[in-house]
């Protein structure tokens, strides 16, 4: 496969992890997106230190966090991708936009940043093991009450 292909390849495995979860297909996360122990820092989000988790806790705490919330969207772009034989380095611009019609202090909270994703080549195609995300503000209703 051509630096090319792995690239765009690359590219679709980062569209997958914002597409995934704003769609909240757990599954095709767990199956197509992450390996089974994922490197997990959102430390800037206040989410306490990076730590080593199993992709099925991470999955399972954004569908607790996303319970109430109307809708989530990603909008992710200026990737850069760096090969490096069988890993990975997937750095991406992204803004989240959370939705929820029954808040009262505002309907949205939209967080913007960027995301360090570290993919690995496994026998089932490039996975993510490593994923950090840079928050840079939170505008909106943070709290959606």
């Amino acid at each position: 496969m051509s630096q090319i292909e792995t690239k765009l390849e690359l590219t679709e495995l980062a569209n997958k992890l914002f597409m995934y979860t704003d769609s909240r297909d757990w599954q095709k996360l767990l199956d197509e997106v992450f390996t089974e122990f994922v490197d997990f820092d959102m430390s800037s989000a206040g989410a306490g230190a990076p730590k080593n988790l199993r992709a099925s806790e991470i999955c399972k705490t954004w569908k607790q966090g996303f319970h109430g919330i109307d809708a989530v969207h990603h909008q992710a772009g200026h990737y850069l991708v760096t090969i490096n034989n069988n890993e990975a380095d997937i750095y991406a611009y992204a803004t989240a936009t959370h939705y929820k019609k029954s808040a009262v202090k505002g309907h949205i909270r939209s967080f913007v940043g960027s995301y360090d994703l570290k993919a690995i080549s496994t026998d089932q195609g490039w996975r993510i093991a490593g994923f950090k995300y840079n928050l840079k503000y939170i505008d909106g209703n943070p709290t959606l009450e």
